[in-house]
């Protein structure tokens, strides 16, 4: 059974910075794509950041870019972020991309989700 745990939420000030973790398990994932979706309340589930599945590819929100970088070591999928805005607060939810689909920031393209942190900027 698949299981994507994420971790590395809380409570910042404006530009400061945090690192969330994804560690997945009881699937495949190493040809697999992953990203990081977010929702903040009242709004829809917004695509953050993605990675291919060899890590050499990434693709990033506009929102974001500058900011947030995604890396992966197999399993593990990390989303540094830096320059934070209270903009960015929202919980933060890993995916897993389904089976040869190519990159798309539509969350009906992943197929595992995590239960998601919770990450709140302040100002």
């Amino acid at each position: 059974q698949v299981q994507l745990v994420e971790s590395g939420g809380g409570l910042v000030q404006a530009g400061g910075s945090l690192t969330l973790s994804c560690a997945a398990s009881g699937g495949t994932f190493s040809t697999n794509g992953m990203a990081w979706f977010r929702r903040a309340p009242g709004k829809a589930r917004e695509f953050v950041a993605g990675i291919s599945p060899g890590g050499l590819r990434t693709y990033y929100a506009d929102s974001v870019k500058g900011r947030f970088t995604i890396s992966r070591d197999n399993a593990k999928v990390s989303l540094q972020m830096i320059s934070l805005k209270p903009e960015d607060t929202a919980a933060y939810y890993c995916a897993r991309r389904r089976a040869q689909a190519t990159h798309s920031p539509s969350p009906t393209t992943y197929d595992a989700w995590g239960q998601g942190t919770q990450v709140t900027v302040s100002s």
